[in-house]
């Protein structure tokens, strides 16, 4: 008898379990469709395997959205939309959700262990340039990669969702991510203050609106010096070119105050939390960084 009720009460049990989870999965299927922002978009790279891209539809969680639309990008869309090689390897992945206005831009890297060279901040400054707003992003890799072609992928799936992004501030934001990862790889500076030093640069050229090349180097000049960053003049120069090249962009510093804004106080915290201080030892840091640059720069000018 007892055994009976036992077993009558396990049974009822697994059934209310069953009757539950029917439910909450249906509830998942019926968030509907959002009329308002779009359906998201999933860009897969078009190296990626069959065996690969059902990978790397579990790492950004695909079956989580109710409404999707899925694009490939390939070499050809390199080519296109940032003037590349068209015989580059794919295999960084998109997962694209608009937000509404305000909301700014929101980067997570899922696979960061993978992700080898770009920082989520590195994405969100470049696509600020580029003049994307309001997104979620969320990126993706199987596979070890620099991250560089996420990019690419990210701004084909505002192309197909009807947007149309200028041309020229897609190049000139992938010019940006390139040399964000040049800095941090070659003068050794970290991620963060790179993508801390870019924002700020950037901020002050929409807002000043400099009409020269030499006073977009002095504003360079400036930032580095309130950050106690030594560079290169190679390094140096390659910021002067790059920013002189957005001053040329017209971009609406109205438009984009907010997100460079929430950028840095973003940026600003990740550093503060990672205990990196400004002061006396990261000064320090820098003249022994600038020490070892002018020695490299000296027998670099032996041998050219």
């Amino acid at each position: 008898m007892i055994n009976r009720f036992f077993r009558t009460t396990l049974f009822l049990m697994f059934v209310f379990l069953m009757i539950g989870q029917g439910v909450k999965a249906k509830d998942l299927s019926n968030q509907g469709v959002d009329e308002k922002n779009g359906p998201t978009i999933v860009v897969y790279g078009g190296s990626l395997t069959d065996a690969q891209k059902q990978e790397t539809e579990k790492l950004l969680r695909v079956d989580e959205e109710t409404d999707i639309k899925e694009i490939t990008v390939t070499g050809e869309d390199i080519k296109k939309y940032i003037n590349g090689d068209p015989n580059s390897r794919m295999f960084s992945s998109a997962k694209i959700k608009r937000l509404e206005a305000g909301k700014g831009i929101q980067v997570i890297q899922n696979t960061p262990e993978n992700i080898t060279e770009v920082t989520n901040e590195m994405y969100a400054n470049a696509l600020i340039t580029a003049g994307v707003e309001d997104a979620q992003i969320i990126v993706a890799s199987p596979v070890k990669v620099t991250g560089h072609s996420a990019l690419t992928g990210i701004f084909k799936a505002y192309e197909v969702s009807g947007e149309k992004l200028n041309t020229e501030r897609l190049q000139v934001a992938n010019e940006e991510l390139d040399l964000a990862t040049k800095l941090a790889e070659e003068a050794g500076i970290n991620k963060d203050e790179v993508s801390r030093l870019l924002s700020e640069i950037k901020k002050e050229i929409i807002e000043k609106n400099p009409v020269t090349k030499e006073e977009v180097e002095k504003i360079v000049e400036d930032q580095l010096k309130k950050y106690n960053m030594e560079l290169s003049e190679e390094h140096k120069q390659m910021l002067v070119d790059l920013f002189d090249k957005i001053r040329q962009l017209d971009i609406d510093y109205d438009q984009i105050k907010n997100q460079l804004d929430n950028l840095v106080k973003d940026i600003q915290q990740k550093l503060k939390d990672a205990g990196i201080d400004e002061g006396f030892f990261q000064k320090l840091w820098n003249g022994i960084k600038s020490f070892f640059i002018q020695i490299g720069q000296f027998f670099k000018g032996l041998f050219d």
